[in-house]
């Protein structure tokens, strides 16, 4: 078959290659109508060498551009320019071969098709780059320890977008825009040591200081890393919500009728949790919602890498799909930039009433009295 002319001369490549991916063909097929028809490079619109899936096919497009075309005549009667081709290509793609070029003119089923096969070529293009795009974001938010990881996620994120904004732009909407590729699992929380000692904090601190809740509608369950601490704080939420008394005892109550008292959770283990506190909410919310930030990122960026991993996504597929994905993340900047003034108020300064303890806390339980380093 002519499509399975390697690339490789005799002894060359490997034994067993890599099945082909479905752009490979149209690659194929666009290159083999070129050779056919030269002057069909005009009609290609803005297809780039960089596009192509497959690097010797590259090479070849761009040697095809890098050359003045033939005359229809000679190039009729004589492979000048395909030996030209070859030549130039081979700079780059040293295991190219003139049979694999031949292979490719029989691999054209129409050369009057080419533009379609360019389109294919820059949509598979384009699911690859947003697959990058969404790489870096998922690297971005799971590297922590640079020294502004929010603003660093969020300044990836608006590349993404700006990414689809692009694609949309290039490639015309299609009816059944709706991706249907599952959604893969959510990424698991980091529950760490000081991760979940940043939530007793703050469950103890917004218990000895209700007043501040009203101050943090921005800070939501949901962005607590341990269910359990998300359920408390729902309770806590709750009572000043309805402006009733808010101490420990209080909250306990509320968390046995949400049914929060387990065998492993007594209320002993509650009350020692929510009387040791230092700081203010404010302080440790925003630690909470940091985190939260960060994960709802890589979570964006797995389900848009998992909508890009499907070839039976159209590019507007793609798009449709990431800008949702992305919605998740835009909800979860908001609440970040409402928590976060440029100038932050004196109330966001850690308190200092009774009883404090300095630095954060140090305990790797789940359960219990938060500890505090000394």
């Amino acid at each position: 078959m002519p499509g399975k002319t390697p690339l490789y001369g005799e002894g060359e490549g490997p034994e067993d290659p890599a099945p082909s991916p479905t752009v490979h063909y149209a690659e194929q097929a666009l290159l083999g109508a070129l050779f056919l028809n030269p002057a069909h490079i005009d009609t290609l619109g803005p297809l780039e060498a960089v596009q192509f899936h497959n690097p010797a096919h590259a090479a070849v497009f761009a040697a095809m551009g890098a050359l003045p075309p033939p005359e229809a005549a000679v190039h009729a009667k004589e492979p000048v320019w395909l030996t030209a081709v070859l030549d130039h290509a081979r700079r780059d793609a040293r295991v190219l071969t003139a049979s694999y070029l031949h292979a490719l003119i029989q691999a054209c089923p129409d050369p009057r098709h080419a533009p379609a096969y360019a389109r294919m070529i820059q949509s598979d293009h384009a699911r690859r780059t947003l697959r990058t795009h969404a790489g870096r974001l998922a690297q971005t938010a799971t590297t922590p320890l640079q020294p502004d990881p929010a603003t660093a996620v969020l300044a990836q994120a608006d590349i993404l977008t700006q990414h689809l904004d692009g694609l949309a732009a290039q490639f015309a909407p299609r009816p059944g825009s709706l991706p249907r590729t599952p959604a893969p699992r959510d990424p698991p929380r980091n529950t760490g040591p000081d991760v979940l000692d940043e939530e007793r904090m703050l469950l103890a601190t917004a218990t000895a200081h209700p007043g501040d809740l009203a101050r943090m509608r921005w800070l939501l369950p949901a962005d607590f890393a341990l269910p359990l601490h998300a359920a408390l704080f729902h309770c806590l939420a709750s009572l000043a919500h309805r402006g009733e008394p808010v101490d420990p005892v209080t909250v306990l109550w509320e968390a046995q009728h949400r049914g929060l008292l387990l065998h492993d959770v007594t209320p002993a283990d509650l009350l020692g949790l929510l009387s040791t506190h230092a700081g203010s909410p404010e302080h440790w919310g925003d630690k909470i919602l940091r985190r939260a930030l960060l994960h709802q990122a890589h979570t964006t960026a797995e389900r848009i890498r998992t909508l890009a991993d499907d070839p039976a996504n159209s590019v507007h597929q793609l798009v449709t799909g990431s800008r949702r994905a992305l919605a998740d993340l835009t909800a979860v900047r908001a609440r970040w930039h409402h928590a976060t003034p440029q100038t932050p108020s004196p109330s966001r300064a850690p308190r200092t009433t009774a009883p404090v303890r300095a630095g954060p806390p140090r305990t790797t339980t789940h359960v219990g009295p938060a500890r505090t380093s000394r």
